[in-house]
Order: C-alpha cells, then structure tokens, then sequence
C-alpha cells in the first residue's frame, strides 16, 4: 500500500458562493491539504489562488457526501481543456511552480490545440485500451473496471453495432515490484479480455510516487492499427511519476501523440495537484480529455477538487460510454439530464459564466 502521501498544495482557499441544488451548502470544501483531507468549512465569495477565476455566485465546491447519489457505483466528472484553452493556459501559469513536471512549450501545445480543433470526424472502427496503476491502492478502482467491463461494451454495441471494438490492458506497478509493466495486446473476444481483466490484482507501490513513464511506454507498445480508427485510452491513476522521471514522462507522452493516440487520464481517489498537472497535460497534448472520480458514489478514499470551476457529475461507466461515443461520432456528447447526479458551476446549455465574465464549455 502507498504510505502517507505529502500533498504539494496551490490551492490556499478554494471558496465559491452556492452550490447546485442537489448539493449540500452546509459543508462546502475550503482547503485541499496534504493527504487528501479537507479543510474546514467555509462560505463567502473569492478566486481560486491559482490566479484562475471562479465560477460566479451559482456556482461551488459542495459537499459529495448526503446528496443521494447511490453507493457501490464510482462517479466522474469530465473536463476538456482544448476547449476551454485560455483557461487552461491561466491554470498553467500557476501550475508549473510544481516540481517533477512534464514540460511542453507553449507553442507545442498550440500545435496540439489546433491539432485538437481540425481533428474531430466520424471513426469506424475502435482500438480501446486501459492502462492502469495497479498497485495497492488502487484495489477499489480496479475490481469496478473488472465488474464494468463487459457492460461498457454492450453499451457501446447497441450504440454503434456496426463496430466491433478491440481491447488492450496495460499494467504498471513501480520498481522493485513482482513487475513493473505489462501488456495483454488488443483482441476483440470480450470474454477472454475480461478474463484478463479478472486475473489481475492490486498489490505494492511502496512510496507514492508509481512507474508512470514505464506504463505510457507500455500502452503505446501495443499494436495499435492505423486508419480510420479511433484510438483510445483510458488511464486510470492516482500517484504521479517520480519526480527525477520528468523527462522520461514526456518522452513516454511524445510517443503516445506521434501514434495519434488519445489519452483520456481518470485520476482516482487520493491523487494530488502534481498528478493532476500530468494527467491534464497529457489529455490536451493528444487531444483527449481529463476525467476525475469523485466522493459520489461513497466509493474509496477522499477525491481531490480539480482546479476547474464549473463540472457535472455522472456515473463512471456513463462517462467512458460518452468519451467513446464522441471519438467514434466525431462530436462532444453531452451526458442525458437523467444522467446528472451533481452540478458544480451551474452549466446552462453546457457554459459557465466566470467572475470576470469569461465562459467556460462542457461540451
């Protein structure tokens, strides 16, 4: 199991006025501090100390706990920041006061971003692969991915029953571990996936940091097809690389982009500002998106707040049926009103109006 982790906290008080109405007003989240406890209660008015702006009086940080949702079921929020670019470039600026970061310049993102923007079109086809930090703390997140699985692709058949997915799994752990990385190639027999699923287990990590550069070179490893096919990943962490492996991260990172793969990082309970930073750069760099669990579903350890102002909170499985639909249609895809367990920012017609006017997107 991973120790006691120390948080590197750019947050000094995170204060939002409001709350959607399925929340609760009574315990709103002030501080995030060092292993993911959260700091007294607060209310009033105030910015991010990120130097981002916050969403206006509609908006939040509720409670996640007593609004209702259901337990036994994990829960997610989905953020793009190709979308929202200029305030993904404000939240960079502060970002990278953070060590052991992976570094692009602005002008590689800028690339990634009109990339990003003259990308998107209906695919055929469908490489969908995994990868996944298995060590033990991250038990929770891998016996619901072995529960989900099949279910998520029947969603996605009756979907697009003309597409028959491929699915690969990588694995990592950290060094000095029973292994570091591994890999099960892509099939298209469900069963037999799952049954690779099934035999895996969370075990080790000893420290907090995890192999991160090591489980990138891994998922990209795998055989991949060319052409009209969407090519996804969903990586599901909650520890960052080790600091001194910067570089190896991005290298890692440069690889997954040049095969056009499009990473869609999920930070799980227990991740940290640094975590965040790399799972957000590593969306926007290969034009995919940044998903974050969430205290919804009473599943798991305490979940960090994104440093974004405005999100709706959805089942999990919902989430990656969504992200999968808009690869193979070409479009964002916005979750059913039936889908919505919460609301932060209170969205109209998918924006949020900021403080000092801006807007934000969902989709």
């Amino acid at each position: 199991m991973k120790q006691a982790r120390v948080g590197w906290v750019f947050v000094a008080a995170v204060v939002l006025a409001g709350c959607s109405s399925s929340a609760d007003t009574s315990n709103l989240s002030a501080d995030k501090v060092s292993g993911g406890d959260r700091g007294a209660a607060s209310s009033g008015g105030g910015d991010v100390a990120l130097g981002v702006p916050s969403a206006d009086s509609s908006g939040g940080v509720p409670s996640s706990q007593g609004n209702g949702a259901s337990a036994g079921q994990l829960t997610a929020g989905v953020w793009d920041d190709n979308l929202n670019y200029d305030f993904f470039q404000k939240y960079l600026n502060n970002a990278l006061q953070l060590p052991g970061l992976p570094i692009y310049s602005m002008t590689e993102r800028d690339i990634a971003h009109d990339l990003y923007l003259d990308a998107p079109r209906a695919q055929t086809e469908l490489d969908l692969a995994f990868l996944f930090d298995t060590t033990g703390s991250m038990g929770d997140e891998l016996s619901y991915l072995q529960n989900e699985i099949e279910g998520i692709v029947s969603s996605l058949h009756t979907t697009f029953p003309s597409v028959t997915p491929r699915l690969g799994l990588a694995l990592y752990r950290d060094h000095g571990d029973v292994y570091v990385t591994k890999g099960v190639d892509f099939t298209t027999d469900v069963g037999a996936f799952h049954q690779s699923l099934a035999a895996q287990s969370a075990d080790g990590g000893g420290d907090y940091e995890e192999a991160v550069p090591e489980g990138l070179q891994q998922v990209a490893a795998l055989n991949w097809r060319t052409g009209n096919v969407a090519r996804m990943i969903f990586w599901m962490a909650d520890a960052p690389a080790h600091e001194n492996d910067a570089q190896n991260v991005r290298l890692a990172l440069d690889a997954v982009s040049q095969k056009n793969l499009h990473l869609y990082p999920v930070a799980a309970s227990g991740a940290d500002d640094r975590l965040e930073y790399t799972m957000r750069s590593a969306a926007q760099i290969t034009g995919g998106r940044y998903l974050f669990l969430t205290n919804d579903s009473g599943i798991g350890n305490d979940h960090m707040e994104p440093h974004i102002p405005c999100y709706q909170v959805t089942l999990f499985s919902s989430a990656i049926v969504r992200m999968i639909s808009g690869e193979l249609s070409g479009t964002h895809v916005e979750p059913q009103s039936s889908e919505i367990i919460r609301t932060v920012g209170n969205p109209q017609d998918g924006t949020c109006i900021l403080s000092d006017d801006s807007q934000v997107s969902l989709y």
